[in-house]
């Protein structure tokens, strides 16, 4: 008995542990699943998976034929109900989603909570060790990496004074960006004329030039530069 208790205790912790270590990483970025999210997804994991550690002193005598049982399906259910949480922390924001590499540490978290809830110690820590070095280590190397920037552009212009489609390009393209999927609308009951695009940048060019640009124009009535990225 003792020994039992010792067990479930000691998984117990180790799925609190390392859910709450993923989640910190999160939180401490300021992502909408951290902390506390992380360590209750690693401790479901780990408590259905010791329902069938457990099975043989819970499941209803019968002889050994009339049953059979298949622990790895309920590490299937729980990896497909897992998803149900992780879609709910992407969300769409204009042009842009985020939120994918929190649905993501949402589902290793339930995978290292069944490694642990049937002992598997050491290909958890393994997990956890990796999923860090992946979320705060490889953030640093994803910094340093030669990439282009995206953001959403978003322009409205009364309509007797917008600037034309070429115009604009011209007034984005001065400060370092380039133009794609452009898109206009009137609105605002024919009273104002969108724009929307994607603008692409090279590493290191600041926004503050384009959105400084943007207020100078008395015919922009609003404008939003959304980048895109989780």
């Amino acid at each position: 008995m003792f020994e039992e208790v010792a067990l479930v205790a000691s998984r117990i912790g180790f799925a609190l542990a390392a859910g709450a270590a993923i989640g910190f990483e999160r939180g401490f970025h300021g992502r909408p699943a951290g902390f506390r999210t992380h360590a209750l997804v690693c401790l479901t994991s780990s408590l259905l998976m010791l329902v069938t550690v457990f099975q043989s002193s819970w499941m209803t005598e019968m002889p050994v034929d009339a049953i059979r049982t298949d622990p790895t399906r309920m590490a299937q259910g729980i990896m497909t109900g897992i998803g149900f949480l992780g879609a709910g922390v992407i969300f769409k924001q204009g042009a842009n989603v985020r939120g994918l590499t929190t649905a993501a540490t949402v589902w290793i978290t339930s995978a290292l909570g069944i490694l642990i809830g049937i002992g598997f110690y050491l290909p958890a820590l393994a997990g956890v060790v990796a999923t860090l070095l992946v979320l705060s280590g490889l953030r640093w190397v994803e910094a340093h990496l030669p990439r282009s920037y995206h953001a959403s552009l978003w322009v409205r212009f009364e309509r007797e004074l917008a600037l034309s489609e070429v115009q604009l390009r011209d007034e984005v393209i001065k400060e370092g960006f380039s133009v794609h999927n452009l898109s206009h609308r009137l609105t605002g009951g024919g009273e104002a004329v969108e724009y929307r695009a994607t603008i692409q940048r090279r590493k290191g060019v600041a926004l503050d030039g384009l959105s400084t640009r943007l207020r100078a124009m008395p015919q922009v009535t609003e404008y939003r530069i959304m980048p895109t990225g989780d």
